[in-house]
């Protein structure tokens, strides 16, 4: 700051304090030191000319009464000393403070110009008057208000932090963001300017410099419970889970009372494998705060993972917008209500997505003539997704299609199954380091014609960069079984079977079902003999399995409850569970032991390679499928390796998956229509060896000839799905329901 600005400032200073001598002695000594400037002498002459500001007691009469917070009181006495002394600035700033504090917007903004008159330079005046139009909704006036301010004085941190506010508020959140960081550059103590571009940078992204920015904020402040919870959030999404509950940890420790860092730590517990540590960090928020449902729905679904189902019927408080925040796939284990869950979609889209995607021009016609696809997932390396689609990415036609994968999920380069993907796409292209806005560039810059989300709702995910419109034509396939709920996604792949007609009502997206099953499936996967005998696995030698591989989190007390009196109805007969957490299986065991059954049928294995626990599967007599959420890959799995699937047909499009997989292997009576008829086959099936070695015998046959298992064909299905979106796009149709035989 130069001399003369230093002077200006003190004079002025001194003159609304009343200490009017004090302000001419200052301005002739700028004058003095600076003869030739006219601001210093144009103030000493309004100061000669008259005694603008009152007596000092009038004057302090009203300071006191605004600093006190008698707002009424200091509005009324400024009231009769601005006509009194019309050219007093500060009797007309403090006047326009006090209108501001009680709301009374026009006569503030009154007062506020009053004092500009008075002195034009005035750069906190004008800010207040930026603030009070502001709040009348004038956000244009208010806008060049705070630039007016910044051109006289472009050091004036505040002016800048508020522009910041409102560019942001209108939607301009990279305009914010450079005013953020012009305030931080100007005052490096300014903690919530630090704070706000913390959350900017977090917005788009920019997650390393979203953390640089709430550590300066905390640092400055350590008690900003809100930063370190937004630091928590940003080094979870970089994978820093240890650091995110530290951060997590320290916004408690400063506001007791903030649930959302409790809900939130209890998401990196859940990261972390801590779910009974996790389920009372979702519990001690909901009971802090009744009305945070999503609190509640985290803990029953982490509950679910963990077979406790003491609190299942709570699931019922879960409904309204608090529980938007929570990815809709928490809900599906609970209930098998379609419009239940697309209500729990259009709320969290809302939530995730923000407003309808803007519609994009075509891309340029590629060279070749060839359609762009691009698949995006977190799931390209060993993982179920794969499992099954990679024998489609084998099979895409390279001719008609250029096949391009962009993965933000793990850089697993030694990854048999990731190593294989490159082979088949013509594009493979890492995208976690970068930002929504930067993938949506990127996609755009590819010249995409479809854009594939093959995560949906599920873990990991990052579909909200759909919402950003990656390609003209966006689909959803394969990895969520139902509907994202926002105009973003255009089509949604399924079949007669999973999604029957009048099922449209629970989807935003217009369906295209397939012939046979809308699920991909590779027939080239090597199923590895498993030579050792059924006891290594904890199996009987000649008793009956049952057996279940599905997620804990699938399991509810209907189909258990079934499970148990199977056990008790056929004698040596054990039920075979994947082992997921120690939790879940004690809690299994204890309620095996609650419907009078031997904690001991049940016999829990380790997950191994793909290959060898396709293998595996031959020891098992018969797969029980869950209800509200079907078996998916793991149902192809049991199919594809001879294991008769046995499934109850509900209502949405998760309780369907298996319905479809038995109708496309040609097992149809593998799928029934309720629980009674489910307990009668499973049970006749263990008590009728030659039936079961009939069905196994059919399931061998069908396994290479069926719908289900011929990858080339499916291709092609799904390929023809493409064309005609992509040629009711190049034809300006609106996306529609359609069917590929």
């Amino acid at each position: 700051m130069s001399g003369l600005e230093a002077l200006m400032i003190k004079a002025k200073g001194a003159a609304r304090r009343g200490e009017t001598e004090a302000a001419r002695a200052l301005y002739r000594e700028a004058l003095y030191r600076f003869p030739r400037n006219s601001r210093a002498r144009a103030a000493l002459a309004a100061l000669e000319a008259v005694d603008a500001d009152p007596p000092r007691q009038r004057l302090d009469a009203m300071i006191a009464a605004y600093r006190t917070g008698a707002m009424d009181d200091a509005a009324r006495q400024g009231a009769r000393l601005s006509e009194e002394f019309p050219r007093s600035f500060t009797v007309h700033n403090l006047q326009g403070a006090a209108l501001l504090s009680l709301g009374v917007l026009p006569a503030a903004e009154a007062a506020f110009r009053r004092a500009i008159a008075a002195d034009p330079d005035a750069a906190a005046c004008y800010n207040n008057l930026a603030i009070t139009l502001r709040r009348q909704n004038r956000t244009l006036e208010a806008e060049n208000t705070y630039r007016e301010v910044i051109a006289r004085h472009p050091r004036y941190a505040d002016a800048r932090y508020n522009l910041g506010n409102l560019l942001d508020l209108v939607g301009r959140p990279r305009e914010a963001e450079v005013e953020f960081a012009e305030t931080v550059k100007i005052d490096p103590g300014y903690v919530e300017a630090h704070y706000n571009l913390g959350n900017l940078r977090a917005k788009r992204g920019a997650r390393a410099a979203a953390v640089d920015s709430y550590r300066k904020a905390v640092t400055l402040k350590p008690d900003h419970s809100n930063a370190y919870n937004n630091m928590g959030g940003e080094l979870l999404l970089l994978d820093r889970i240890d650091e995110a509950l530290e951060a997590y940890d320290r916004a408690i420790a400063a506001d007791p009372a903030n649930s959302q860092a409790l809900v939130n730590r209890g998401k990196a517990l859940v990261l972390k494998g801590s779910l009974p540590e996790a389920i009372a960090a979702f519990r001690h928020a909901f009971a802090m705060d009744p009305a945070d449902r999503s609190a509640l729905l985290q803990a029953l679904f982490e509950e679910a993972h963990v077979c406790d189902w003491s609190h299942r019927d709570q699931f019922a408080l879960t409904e309204g917008p608090a529980a938007a925040a929570v990815q809709p796939f928490a809900a599906l284990p609970f209930l098998d209500d379609p419009q239940h869950q697309y209500r729990r979609s259009l709320a969290c889209a809302a939530v995730k997505f923000g407003a309808v995607p803007e519609t994009l021009p075509d891309p340029a016609p590629s060279a070749d003539g060839r359609i762009r696809i691009g698949y995006f997932s977190a799931d390209f390396h060993d993982h179920a997704t794969m499992y099954l689609m990679s024998g489609l990415f084998r099979e895409h036609d390279r001719s008609r299609f250029d096949i391009r994968l962009y993965s933000y999920g793990p850089r697993a380069e030694s990854d048999a199954s990731r190593i294989e993907l490159r082979r088949h796409a013509g594009a493979f292209t890492e995208i976690g380091h970068l930002t929504d806005l930067q993938v949506r560039d990127l996609a755009r810059d590819d010249g995409l014609d479809i854009a594939v989300d093959l995560k949906g709702y599920t873990r990991g995910t990052r579909s909200a960069m759909f919402g950003l419109r990656l390609a003209p034509v966006q689909v959803s396939h394969m990895g969520y079984p139902g509907t994202i709920g926002h105009p973003c996604i255009d089509y949604f792949v399924a079949d007669a079977v999973a999604l029957p007609p009048g099922g449209e009502a629970g989807f935003s997206e217009k369906i295209v079902r397939l012939a046979g099953c809308y699920q991909a499936n590779d027939d080239r996967r090597a199923v590895i003999p498993d030579t050792r005998s059924r006891p290594h696995w904890g199996l009987p030698e000649d008793g009956f399995v049952f057996c279940c591989f599905n997620h804990t989190y699938k399991i509810s007390p209907a189909e258990f409850a079934i499970w148990m009196r199977l056990l008790e109805q056929v004698p040596g007969s054990v039920l075979w569970l994947l082992r997921s957490n120690a939790w879940a299986e004690a809690n299994l065991r204890r309620h095996a032991e609650a419907h009078g059954i031997d904690p001991a049928r049940l016999v829990f294995t380790k997950g191994i390679a793909h290959g060898e626990h396709l293998g595996r599967l031959a020891h098992a007599d018969l797969f029980l499928d869950t209800f509200n959420v079907n078996a998916h890959t793991t149902a192809s799995d049991a199919l594809w390796a001879g294991l008769p699937i046995l499934t109850l047909t509900g209502r949405q499009f998760a309780a369907r998956v298996a319905t479809s997989l038995v109708h496309a292997v040609g097992l149809p009576e593998m799928a029934v229509s309720d629980a009674g008829a489910y307990e009668e086959t499973a049970l006749a099936l263990a008590r009728d060896p030659q039936r079961l070695a009939d069905l196994r015998a059919r399931l061998a046959q069908s396994r290479t000839s069926a719908p289900l298992f011929r990858t080339a064909d499916y291709t092609r299905r799904l390929e023809a799905a493409f064309t005609a979106m992509h040629r009711r796009r190049l034809d300006g149709l609106p996306p529609d329901h359609f069917e590929v035989a």
